[in-house]
C-alpha cells in the first residue's frame, strides 16, 4: 500500500526528470512484446525430436569422460567465493557513499553519515579479522 501511495505522489507532483507514463508504457510494451516473441518462436520452431542415445553421451575431444559423477569439491572453493562476494558488496556500498558524502555535509548530516559508514566498515573489519583468525582463506 505504501508503494502505491508513493506512486500516486509521483503522479501528482511530477517533479521527476523521467516521465513516469513513458516508463510504465515501455515496461508494459516490452513485457507483452517479449511474451509474443516467445510464443511465436515456439510455434514456428517446434520441438526437437532427435533424442537418440548418441546425443546424450558426453563428448570431449573424442575421448569418453573419465570423471566420476560423485566428485567431491572442497568446501574451501565455495567459502572463498562467498567471502569474495561479501567483500565485493562492501565496496559496492562504499562507492555511492563516497560520491554523495559532500552532499550530506552540505545538508548538515555529515557526522551522522560518517559514523554510520564507520560502523559499517568496523563490522567488515571485524569479519576480516575473524576470517584471518579462522584461517578461512588458507588452502592447507
Amino acid at each position: 500500500m505504501r508503494t502505491f501511495r508513493y506512486f500516486l505522489f509521483l503522479l501528482k507532483y511530477r517533479e521527476l526528470s523521467v516521465p513516469i507514463g513513458g516508463v510504465i508504457f515501455l515496461t508494459i510494451f516490452i513485457g507483452i512484446f517479449g511474451t509474443i516473441l516467445i510464443y511465436v518462436a515456439r510455434a514456428i520452431g517446434g520441438m526437437r525430436t532427435n533424442n537418440s542415445e548418441i546425443k546424450k553421451e558426453v563428448y570431449e575431444c573424442g575421448l569418453p569422460g573419465q570423471e566420476k559423477r560423485d566428485t567431491k569439491i572442497s568446501v574451501k572453493f565455495y567459502l572463498t567465493a562467498i567471502l569474495f562476494i561479501l567483500f565485493d558488496i562492501e565496496i559496492i556500498f562504499m562507492y555511492p557513499w563516497a560520491i554523495t558524502f559532500r552532499d550530506f555535509i552540505a545538508q548538515g548530516q555529515g557526522a551522522y553519515i560518517f559514523w554510520s559508514m564507520m560502523i559499517f566498515i568496523a563490522i567488515f573489519i571485524f569479519g576480516l579479522f575473524w576470517e584471518i583468525k579462522s584461517k578461512a582463506l588458507e588452502w592447507d
